[in-house]
């Protein structure tokens, strides 16, 4: 995940208002910006120069292959005028490593900072870098088969442009989601009309549970996603030496506008096949690994395996920091092996992320070691669980063999040994760790004020991390830091020296997740919680084409059990265009909707449109109006949409995270 629908400002509005959302943050004096880079941070740089392969350049001779152009322009921007995606923004790692990047990353970094159109082979083109991933062309009889949209439909309709302005202008006939993630559908819209796609003009081809991975991992938990997306991603932070340099799988994400058009066929098995516009594809449906809902393409006419997101030039996720489900390894690397024997054969693998490789040996060595991390990790994760170590033991005791450990596409860039071994205990364990002392923690402010209190107070606890802080001990002297932090946000001096903490181990950090959050949390002591991204047209357009159902279910999430205590209410939606009906039962403090209605009576029955409905509903529409003018009809008691108004509950997008 990646980039999220932006769907973190849903409010209930019109005849459904919202409640208002939380107090806004009190103005947050700014602190002193970082120090630079220490002796300490600089000694790990000098480790990582000597314990890994520079001078291998094979990675950048597949990354240059067959670039045919790049946008003269390179700012991409809305209709309106507001920049979505600068691919000029990362140039500045055209430089040799600065002292406040891992030289690991900052390679990784060169590699995804490449950008334009390029052939891979005489049928398949990608562009690369206008986005977190990439956009694949597949050159059909009489048009293009475009393979993962982008995030943003800005950045598809420019990688669009640019494709048929050197290859020549093709209509688009098909659109393949490789996967359940908004970098891979949510560009749709600017590739293709809605239109043309209902009347079967454009097809849209997905893996079985598309749509359902789609709304739950994104829509449902949106707004929290989203607001811990800003620190994986390092939205906040410029791109520059000092703040963003790469997001581990692609440069970065854009900030246009977002689409779902929802799939008009499904592949839900292993081997099925299917010819588009002359171009044979044989399918690997793989739930479970990366996503919920993804799947391989194998061009067997070609010897051209799409990997989708299962094999990527960095070790992935199994639990990513936005928070998602957490992925079986164990599948994953069961997956590969299939992919092994299914597409043996090929000569050329591309993926959504990163760059092709070349050659029938190189695939097959690629594929294996990359199997064989996964499966390691799950592996040695499980004996030594088995063995009685918690999470945290297992993240610091476990470490790739060198075989494995010193491939480039194994490094840790996006996910990392650390922090997959916790997530594949907690796919086994849950959280807990069986200790009884974490049955029910206290939360981090009273337990801030305990250490605190416990240890001298505060100056006490800022000394010692002080003297930790000027050993190089950065983690140890952020742990006695935050809690200081947490039991007094107000303490500026605990603040600024936790950001300086965050930005030596940002700078020592090989993972570009680790980096974007140690900094973004730094940003954030010093400058407080930002304002939330809103895009609410893009918002709408999210939300456009979702199944009624779907849209309650964002409802359900928002009732706030307070505020509706003792009471009840059973209201029926009718949308008379898309011939959608529900029935919505709110008791108990819980929100229940089924298509068929419940016993007894409903207190009100309100029939529209869809646009109206979710105008009216989601995008701030007066609907008291349209109920006037009989555009829209409400039966029965107006007081029970008024409750439902009252007793949802907003999300805040803007929580903070390093303070409270």
């Amino acid at each position: 995940m990646k980039q999220l629908l932006g769907v973190g400002l849903l409010v209930l509005a019109g005849c459904v208002s919202a409640a208002p959302g939380a107090p806004p943050a009190a103005p947050v004096m700014p602190l002193a910006g970082p120090e630079a880079p220490s002796a300490f941070t600089q000694a790990e740089h000098a480790k990582v120069l000597a314990a890994r392969n520079f001078a291998d350049t094979q990675d950048f001779g597949f990354a240059d292959r067959g670039f045919v152009a790049t946008r003269k322009d390179p700012l991409i921007a809305t209709t309106g005028g507001q920049p979505v995606w600068n691919l000029a923004a990362f140039d500045f790692l055209k430089a040799q490593s600065s002292a406040t990047v891992n030289p690991s990353l900052w390679r990784q970094g060169q590699l995804m900072s490449r950008h334009g159109l390029y052939q891979v082979s005489d049928t398949i083109w990608q562009v690369r870098g206008f986005d977190l991933a990439n956009i694949t062309f597949v050159k059909g009889a009489t048009g293009w088969i475009i393979i993962d949209t982008l995030g943003s439909n800005e950045t598809a309709k420019a990688a669009l442009e640019l494709a048929n302005e050197q290859l020549g202008a093709r209509p688009v006939v098909a659109v393949i989601y490789t996967h359940s993630h908004t970098d891979h559908f949510a560009g749709t819209a600017g590739l293709v009309a809605l239109e043309d796609v209902r009347s079967g003009k454009v097809q849209v081809i997905a893996p079985k549970g598309f749509l359902d991975a789609a709304v739950g991992e994104n829509v449902i938990a949106g707004p929290a996603m989203q607001r811990r997306a800003m620190y994986q991603f390092g939205i906040p932070l410029p791109k520059s030496e000092d703040g963003l340099v790469n997001a581990g799988i692609g440069p970065g994400l854009s900030t246009g506008s977002t689409s779902l058009i929802p799939p008009t066929r499904e592949i839900g098995a292993t081997g099925e096949e299917l010819t588009i516009d002359g171009v044979k594809m044989v399918f690997q449906f793989t739930p479970g690994t990366e996503a919920p809902a993804e799947m391989n393409i194998w061009f067997p006419d070609w010897k051209i395996v799409d990997m989708a997101e299962n094999a990527n030039a960095t070790q992935h996720n199994i639990l990513t920091p936005r928070g998602a489900v957490v992925r079986d390894a164990k599948v994953w690397a069961e997956g590969l092996t299939d992919a092994l024997r299914m597409f043996g054969e090929a000569d050329i693998l591309i993926a959504s992320h990163g760059w092709p490789r070349f050659g029938n040996g190189e695939i097959r060595e690629y594929l294996g070691k990359h199997r064989d991390a996964y499966a390691f990790l799950h592996d040695q994760t499980v004996r030594l669980m088995n063995k009685g170590l918690n999470g945290d033991e297992i993240a610091a005791a476990l470490q790739l063999p060198p075989e494995l450990e010193n491939e480039w596409y194994d490094r840790p860039y996006y996910g990392s040994l650390s922090f997959n071994s916790r997530a594949v205990y907690q796919f086994y364990m849950g959280w807990y760790d069986a200790n009884p002392v974490n049955l029910a923690p206290m939360p981090p402010v009273e337990t801030g004020k305990r250490y605190v209190a416990a240890m001298g107070g505060a100056a006490k606890v800022k000394a010692e991390a002080r003297t930790a802080y000027d050993a190089g001990e950065y983690a140890w002297a952020a742990e006695l830091l935050n809690h200081v932090v947490m039991a007094d946000g107000a303490d500026a001096e605990a603040k600024d020296l936790l950001a300086r903490c965050y930005d030596q181990l940002g700078w020592q950090a090989e993972p570009s997740t680790w980096r974007n959050i140690y900094l973004t949390g730094a940003k954030e002591l010093r400058e407080g919680v930002g304002a939330p991204r809103a895009n609410p047209a893009s918002q709408m357009a999210a939300l456009a084409n979702l199944p009624l159902g779907s849209l309650i279910d964002l409802l359900a999430v928002r009732l706030d059990p307070a505020k509706s205590a003792g009471q009840s209410v059973k209201l029926a939606f009718v949308l008379t265009d898309s011939n959608e009906r529900t029935y919505v039962t709110i008791a108990n403090g819980v929100l229940v909707h089924e298509e068929i209605a419940a016993p007894g009576p409903v207190d009100a029955t309100l029939t529209l449109s869809r646009a109206d409905f979710l105008g009216g509903i989601f995008g701030g529409q007066a609907l008291p109006p349209k109920i006037q003018s009989g555009a829209v009809k409400l039966e029965g008691n107006p007081q029970a949409l008024l409750k439902l108004s009252q007793w949802m509950d907003p999300p805040n997008t803007a929580f903070p995270i390093v303070t409270r």
